[in-house]
């Protein structure tokens, strides 16, 4: 295992730790979380949403959630979308939002879920906004897509999207099925803790299924969101974009909040479409940990924040 393959891991591991979770979920949102994720609430974070989109960035809003243990939890989850985008109308926001199936029961039924998902598309359309279902950990990823097919059937590529994660050894022939129907997808190299069973354990391996997943889905003349920070896999995007003439409305990139923000301005000074991936909510506990395993430099912000306290 690489450096930062065992780093990911050690860092996932102790996130697990109920004195580790106990005490971030104490202190957090005061000493250096907040860089993350844009507040708890949604009226503040329709303030931040209307910072980033003076700076010309586009937003995706993701009330922060998972893998829900009661119906009621799911309903209140669904609600909060719904007013989620009734503040974007209201508002006049340049964003869309972001879901987790797990958040809306998934676990507890995936009828249940397909239930609320209809709901919240259906609402959508009628606002002419977008809903990209984030793709979770590999257990769930067939039932992901499964439901997902269904959504597109009935409500197509302007209102619905997809992830898919390209440290799954499976993705290549799922991204495959999905361009065949035209479908939008935003490409990831993927946050959860896996096997090497079903994912590859090697940063280089991870980095090259990127690259292919997103020129292949471009070159299939689908829309599609690159997410990364690595500025060495922009730019080959960047060439390759201009060498097969794909026109810039046919993709875009995107960034978390609070990270690369220098970098996602300078795109979008170049003419680029740059959405950042705006997380609320008082459940970024599961949030917060993954972006430290991502990149475990990160920590050090926190930990700056908790001395300055």
């Amino acid at each position: 295992m690489s450096m930062t393959g065992l780093m990911r891991k050690l860092v996932l591991t102790a996130a697990g730790n109920k004195a580790v979770s106990g005490f971030f979920q104490k202190y957090g949102m005061r000493i250096g979380v907040q860089r993350f994720v844009a507040a708890e609430q949604l009226e503040l974070t329709v303030e931040a949403v209307k910072q980033l989109n003076r700076q010309g960035l586009l937003v995706t809003l993701d009330y922060l959630g998972e893998s829900v243990s009661s119906r009621e939890m799911a309903d209140e989850a669904a609600d909060m979308v719904l007013r989620t985008m009734d503040a974007i109308r209201d508002h006049r926001l340049n964003s869309n939002v972001s879901v987790k199936l797990t958040q809306l029961g998934l676990l507890i039924d995936p009828a249940l879920c397909l239930a609320q998902m209809k709901k919240l598309l259906a609402h959508a359309k009628s606002l002419g906004q977008f809903v990209r279902i984030d793709m979770e950990d590999s257990p769930v990823t067939d039932i992901t897509i499964k439901l997902f097919l269904e959504l597109f059937e009935q409500y197509g590529a302007d209102t619905v999207g997809l992830v898919l994660q390209s440290y799954l050894y499976r993705t290549a022939a799922d991204r495959k099925q999905l361009a065949a129907l035209g479908a939008n997808l935003r490409v990831v190299k993927g946050a959860y803790k896996e096997p090497k069973e079903v994912a590859f354990p090697a940063k280089a391996d991870v980095d090259r299924s990127y690259i292919e997943l997103c020129e292949a889905h471009m070159e299939d003349g689908c829309y599609t969101a690159v997410a990364t920070h690595d500025e060495r896999i922009i730019q080959h995007i960047i060439q390759f974009t201009e060498k097969k003439k794909i026109p810039r409305d046919r993709f875009e990139f995107q960034m978390l909040y609070g990270i690369s923000s220098s970098l996602q301005l300078r795109l979008v000074e170049q003419g680029y479409r740059v959405r950042v991936y705006t997380p609320y909510g008082e459940q970024w506990y599961p949030y917060f940990s993954r972006r430290i395993a991502e990149r475990p430099a990160n920590l050090w912000f926190v930990i700056r924040g908790f001395f300055r306290k």
